[in-house]
């Protein structure tokens, strides 16, 4: 019998920084909930709103697969690695911070602000090497349909991280439905709604909600209205 939790927008921690505004589906920072610190090995999903001209500082990581999807805008990034990139809505970087970097993100336009979720993963290995990746989708290959994003394979469709996860994002018209099945025994989804609102075996999920759905095989998801989701898979224990 599959288990499900649901996590409505409004739950979410929240912290306006002023230049930031951010929302946290598990806690981070100055949010803390006993009952929402993970979702498996998903331990961070912030869904961020950098103002004009303004971003985070450089700052250090380690031991973590942190994932950006931009929504809006473009965003700068710079780290120890000597990457220097610009991510912008279609594209999708991955990190592994390994034995350690330092980065920071920026919002480099004066007029227009950036929205970006940004997501940290556990791994699978400890203190790998750094590494960074960057790939712009196309968006027309979302559209009625999964498209994979993220795998453990380096090989495989999307960018690929430490651990067994796997990302799809689907940008479906109302009525358009697709099954999903769990692609390694012990995994389970986070669904994400970016905007418009699914059912999920029957569970109504709109727009920021989240639906963790675990001990299944699979599931069906069908857009209500029209819909943008992003379906995480990982695994639940780690």
């Amino acid at each position: 019998m599959a288990q499900t939790v649901l996590h409505k927008a409004e739950t979410r921690g929240h912290a306006n920084h002023g230049w930031l505004n951010s929302y946290h589906s598990f806690s981070f920072g100055s949010y803390y909930n006993p009952e929402r610190m993970n979702f498996g090995a998903l331990r961070v999903l912030n869904d961020d709103t950098v103002d004009a001209g303004m971003g985070f500082g450089k700052h250090p990581h380690d031991n973590m697969e942190i994932i950006s999807i931009p929504l809006e805008g473009n965003l700068e990034h710079e780290d120890s690695m000597n990457n220097v990139a610009v991510i912008k809505n279609g594209d999708i970087q991955a990190m592994s911070a390994g034995t350690g970097i330092y980065h920071s993100e920026y919002n480099q336009d004066p007029d227009k602000r950036v929205k970006f979720l940004q997501i940290w993963i556990y791994p699978n290995q400890r203190n790998v090497e750094p590494r960074y990746d960057q790939l712009t989708l196309n968006l027309d290959d979302r559209h009625n349909k999964l498209q994979q994003v993220l795998s453990p394979n380096p090989d495989d469709t999307g960018v690929w991280i430490h651990q067994d996860a796997w990302f799809n994002l689907g940008k479906f018209d109302a009525g358009v439905s697709t099954d999903y099945t769990i692609h390694k025994p012990g995994n389970g989804v986070y669904a994400f709604v970016l905007s418009g609102e699914v059912q999920i075996d029957g569970q109504a999920v709109g727009t920021r909600d989240a639906l963790g759905i675990w001990d299944t095989e699979g599931f069906t998801i069908t857009a209500s209205t029209d819909a943008e989701f992003l379906l995480m898979e990982v695994p639940m224990s780690f």
